[in-house]
């Protein structure tokens, strides 16, 4: 094995969070980051990290990994069918090969595996009750990771995200579009955190996430999915979208945004102390704030 000056971190699934991730990291750590795609090479060495070609989907294709970095950060969400995250699990096999040289392993869940709590508050202890496959996907990645991490003698630090904005990923083509919100009265509580904040948890978690250990990354705000919606258009000068009762909007809306639509709980996010990072946005609202209104 090649020796390194740096500790060395590996980055599964280096999308937007994992770019912001790998530009914060490089800069004490050297990074790698696995990608399916040649073509996203140039991107990945503009933020410090040394690209590593292989597919999750692909095991034989991932033999690079074996032995190369003590750290993992593990982004990528599972493949789009079953109960299982074949995935993880592949992933997995390859870092159990080798001299086992990983010693902390960073994982970034969702708090969709919480499923449907009524608008009543959960916390990290608070039972998975996951309802749609793809919540279940990541209650299989989690098990699996705990169990693999105990017999492995890695730590573990379990982020569970909410939904994930950034002023490019906020909602305003849904909003232009007129699609529908519901009724106040009928409405779920949504929880949210930025791209920066979260990429910076995941930095801070690499220094000071605890084993063995669930982490709500949500920056705890309370607002329902309606008023998130109403918030992102005021900000923008757009119309508020129309409300309509549930019973109407489930006939006119997908069935994986109905399933978003439908799940209400209020994400606490107490844990977060332990990472010392304070959330730059301890809300949607605070962040809009920060912007233009025009779009």
């Amino acid at each position: 094995m090649q020796s390194f000056g740096k500790s060395r971190i590996l980055i599964i699934g280096c999308g937007d969070i994992g770019l912001r991730v790998a530009k914060q990291l490089a800069k004490n750590y050297q990074v790698f980051a696995l990608t399916s795609q040649k073509t996203r090479f140039q991107e990945l060495r503009s933020v410090g990290a040394t690209p590593i070609l292989g597919d999750l989907d692909k095991p034989d294709s991932l033999w690079r990994l074996s032995g190369l970095a003590q750290t993992v950060i593990h982004l990528a969400p599972p493949q789009n069918v079953g109960h299982r995250d074949c995935r993880t699990r592949n992933l997995l096999r390859i870092l159990s090969q080798g001299s086992g040289v990983v010693r902390r392993f960073i994982y970034i869940s969702t708090t969709g595996v919480y499923g449907d709590h009524k608008g009543e508050r959960v916390i990290e202890s608070t039972p998975v009750k996951p309802q749609s496959e793809r919540a279940k996907r990541r209650v299989d990645a989690e098990q699996v990771l705990r169990l693999w991490s105990l017999a492995h003698g890695v730590a573990l630090t379990i982020l569970r995200a909410p939904g994930i904005y950034a002023l490019d990923r906020l909602p305003i083509e849904r909003i232009q579009s007129r699609t529908p919100a519901l009724l106040a009265a009928e409405d779920a509580y949504s929880n949210h955190i930025h791209s920066d904040d979260l990429a910076r948890l995941i930095c801070a978690a690499v220094y000071h996430g605890k084993p063995q250990r669930v982490i709500n990354a949500s920056d705890g705000g309370e607002a329902k999915m309606g008023d998130y919606f109403d918030e992102v258009a005021d900000a923008f000068g757009l119309e508020r979208p129309p409300r309509l009762p549930a019973a109407e909007l489930e006939k006119i809306v997908s069935p994986m945004l109905w399933s978003f639509m439908r799940e209400s709980r209020r994400v606490s996010n107490g844990r977060l102390k332990e990472l010392k990072t304070p959330l730059r946005y301890p809300s949607v609202a605070a962040f809009l704030k920060t912007i233009s209104k025009n779009p």
